[in-house]
C-alpha cells in the first residue's frame, strides 16, 4: 500500500477500522502531542470515512478550550497533560461529532518540556463512549521510553488506536484527578 506512515501504525489503524466497522461504530480523536498522527493513520486507509467521523488537533491550551470546550479552570488546575484535560478533550470530541467513541491524547513528546513530575514521554489518554455515564472516567497516564520525539509520538498513536478497539478500555481514573468539564 502507498503510505508515508510507519507500517505498524497503518496496520493498527486498519484493525481499528475493520473492528469498528464490524461493530457498527464511528470514532473520533482529539489529539495534542500526536499532532494528527492518529487521524492521519486512520485516513491512510481507503474507505475510512464510514468509521472515522472527525479528528481534532488542539495543540495549544486555547485550542483545547475554544474547540473542545475544556474548561480554563481544568487547564489551570491540572495542567494540559492530565487525566482531567484528556477526559475533557475526549468528552468534547464526542459532543461535537456523531461518533460512538472518542479517544483523546495529550502529553510531552520532547525533546524539551518535561519536568520531574511529568518527564518527556508522559502521555495521558482518555476514552469517552456515547451513552456512557459521564461520571465514569476512563483514562490513563503512561510513561513511554524517551526514544526521541518521533518515538514518543508513535508509541502514543499506537496506544490511542488500541483504545479505539471495541471492548478496549483504560483503567478508571481516580476521581481526585478529574474535575467535571
Amino acid at each position: 500500500m502507498d503510505t508515508i506512515l510507519p507500517p505498524e501504525l497503518v496496520a493498527a489503524a486498519r484493525k481499528v477500522l475493520d473492528a469498528n466497522r464490524a461493530a457498527g461504530r464511528r470514532v473520533a480523536v482529539a489529539e495534542s502531542c500526536t499532532g494528527g498522527l492518529v487521524s492521519a493513520a486512520l485516513t491512510e486507509i481507503p474507505g475510512s470515512s464510514d468509521v472515522f467521523d472527525a479528528g481534532f488537533v488542539t495543540y495549544s491550551n486555547e485550542a483545547k478550550h475554544d474547540v473542545l470546550k475544556v474548561g480554563s479552570d481544568v487547564l489551570e488546575t491540572f495542567g494540559s497533560v492530565s487525566i482531567a484535560v484528556a477526559w475533557s478533550m475526549a468528552r468534547g470530541a464526542l459532543e461535537r461529532t456523531h461518533a460512538d467513541v472518542a479517544v483523546a491524547i495529550t502529553g510531552i513528546a520532547g525533546p524539551d518540556g518535561g519536568s520531574e513530575k511529568k518527564p518527556v514521554g508522559t502521555v495521558v489518554f482518555a476514552q469517552a463512549m456515547r451513552g456512557a455515564d459521564p461520571d465514569h472516567i476512563v483514562a490513563d497516564a503512561r510513561h513511554f521510553e524517551n526514544n526521541g520525539r518521533a518515538g514518543v509520538r508513535l508509541q502514543a498513536a499506537l496506544c490511542a488506536l488500541e483504545l479505539l478497539m471495541p471492548g478496549a478500555s483504560a483503567p478508571e481514573a481516580d476521581e481526585a484527578d478529574v474535575e467535571s468539564p
